[in-house]
């Protein structure tokens, strides 16, 4: 079953003979569905890209120039709800973890495969109610991608169907949630034991349980802005009686945990790739998968941080503050276990391990900065400046977002049957590092001086940093441009690529590339762990 010819399509073969837009948006095979999730990602992370792009050209000199105060603040929004609901919350769960969970371990599907489809489809809603958002009503939302009270009981803009919009998207993930959940209980293979899980679906299993418990607060905090402005409600607004600390709570109680949702699937990622490409077992496997349990529960309890300057009492910062240097434990468990594996290993230098080690700097680069912000102290003189810009995305774009292209590099070839040009791999990697660096890193001193976010102009003072993020902006794209040029190109025009062009030992480099529709012509049996390469050689 692992010795397919080069010809044979798998799973993107016509299904019956045929193979329309039909066939596929209505598909229930877990690897389609996945597809359908990564285009529909990568659309709207264009977009984003776009956005910030726009943003990042009028900051490059101060001065009332290219973008009217109101326009950049719509932008300055949209940018903000693409990228995290609609990009970075469902990036590698709900794509790579629809096409590789099930056979990661052993299953022909998930649980539900109907539901699977819905929650898709509740994804494109969410999208195009996003969207509309954009051109009815009085104009874009321009509160901010957290649409912080009392401005967004107030703005005349179309902030109701935006919420509406994460309303909808939020149901998607619970969905998502539930079915990785019960599949990874329910249909593991024989011989699949806890223990013998890869860690990817460790990290989808920890990421589904937050996405169940936490993103029901969204959704109900969603609903709460729109009964306080379609109602007159006085629920937030303290011009009617509400409570704004109220909607900050009830919004960081969800979208702290959401940065692990972000966070921990890429984390999966990079458990998964380091090991294959040093040519051993990976270091502290048991200490790795629970540190991920270990960060869905304590990153739950942490987010009040967001809140130092708010007003809290001190021993609730006090509290606050030692939990946020808590669940900084975990993640430093994997980063350590990460290089203690790359330790004296046969390391073989492809693209997927670059890109992982990208990620490793970069998410140690935001974690680090990330204790700053945890001590109350330092972060009353850094609250709402441009170092929690760098430092939010340090994490997010230089983790998630390197973890999600480390993804695409190491099972491209088991998606699509081919494989990619490296040189192109490497000369990308390397042009989005270096802007992604140029982009972010000025945007921690302008931080520590004085320089506020979300504003639409600054003092000339500023003007030197705000440049060369811009310039950086420019290098990111290209490279980023580079890197999507090269992987599609190569979906047709690529090498055939073998059923283990890598050498993986875990379940999906037992199947061919592409894998068949039903995955397994037969159920497998697990005898040894995910990371045992004896007797494993990369397919030719």
């Amino acid at each position: 079953m692992d010795h397919a010819t080069p010809g044979d399509r798998g799973f993107l073969a016509p299904d019956g003979g045929k193979n329309t837009l039909f066939s596929w948006i209505f598909s229930t095979d877990h690897k389609r569905i996945g597809l359908l999730y990564l285009s529909c990602i990568l659309t709207m992370f264009a977009a984003g890209v776009v956005l910030g792009l726009t943003l990042r050209l009028k900051l490059i000199t101060p001065g009332n120039h290219l973008l009217a105060p109101q326009t950049y603040n719509a932008i300055f929004t949209l940018h903000g709800v693409i990228m995290i609901f609609m990009v970075v919350i469902p990036s590698i769960p709900a794509s790579f973890g629809n096409i590789f969970l099930p056979l990661q371990i052993g299953a022909r599907d998930v649980s539900f495969p109907r539901l699977n489809l819905f929650s898709w489809w509740l994804y494109v809603a969410g999208a195009t109610l996003a969207l509309i958002s954009i051109f009815t009503g009085n104009g874009p939302p321009d509160t901010g991608w957290t649409f912080y009270v009392p401005f967004a009981a107030k703005t005349t803009t179309n902030v109701s169907l935006a919420v509406v919009a994460v309303f909808v998207l939020g149901f998607s993930s619970i969905l998502t949630g539930l079915n990785f959940i019960t599949t990874i209980h329910r249909l593991r293979a024989p011989g699949l034991t806890w223990t013998r899980l890869p860690l990817f679906t460790w990290s989808l299993y920890a990421t589904a349980w937050i996405q169940v418990l936490v993103t029901p607060v969204l959704g109900i905090t969603a609903m709460l802005i729109f009964a306080e402005r379609v109602l007159n409600l006085g629920l937030f607004d303290p011009g009617r009686g509400g409570d704004p600390l109220l909607y900050q709570h009830l919004f960081w109680i969800y979208s702290h945990p959401a940065v692990y949702i972000m966070i921990l699937p890429a984390m999966g990622v990079i458990s998964d790739i380091v090991p294959v490409f040093a040519r051993k077992t990976i270091f502290g496997y048991k200490m790795i998968a629970f540190s991920s349990i270990a960060i869905a529960a304590a990153g739950s309890l942490v987010w009040a941080h967001h809140m130092f300057t708010s007003g809290m009492s001190d021993l609730a910062i006090w509290v606050f503050s030692l939990l946020t240097f808590i669940v900084a434990i975990p993640s430093a468990i994997k980063v350590f276990n990460w290089v203690a594996t790359l330790h004296r290993g046969a390391i073989a230098l492809e693209p997927p391990l670059l890109f992982a080690l990208g990620f490793i700097f970069m998410f140690s680069v935001g974690g680090l900065t990330g204790l700053v912000q945890g001590a109350a102290g330092t972060d009353i003189h850094i609250h709402d400046t441009y170092f929690i810009v760098a430092h939010f995305h340090y994490v997010i774009f230089g983790g998630t977002g390197l973890g999600m292209f480390a993804a695409m590099h190491y099972w491209f070839p088991k998606i699509f049957g081919r494989m990619y040009g490296k040189s192109k791999a490497f000369l990308s990697f390397w042009i989005i590092l270096a802007g992604m660096n140029l982009l972010y890193f000025p945007m921690f001193v302008l931080g520590l001086q004085g320089m506020p976010r979300r504003y639409y102009d600054y003092l000339p003072r500023y003007a030197t940093g705000q440049f060369i993020s811009t310039v950086g902006s420019w290098i990111l794209a290209a490279g980023m441009a580079l890197m999507f040029a090269n992987l599609l190109a190569s979906i047709r025009n690529g090498r055939p690529a073998g059923a283990n062009p890598w050498g993986g030992a875990t379940l999906e480099w037992s199947v061919a590339s592409p894998p068949p529709k039903d995955n397994f012509e037969s159920e497998p049996t697990v005898a040894r762990g995910p990371y045992d390469f004896h007797g494993v050689v990369p397919s030719e």
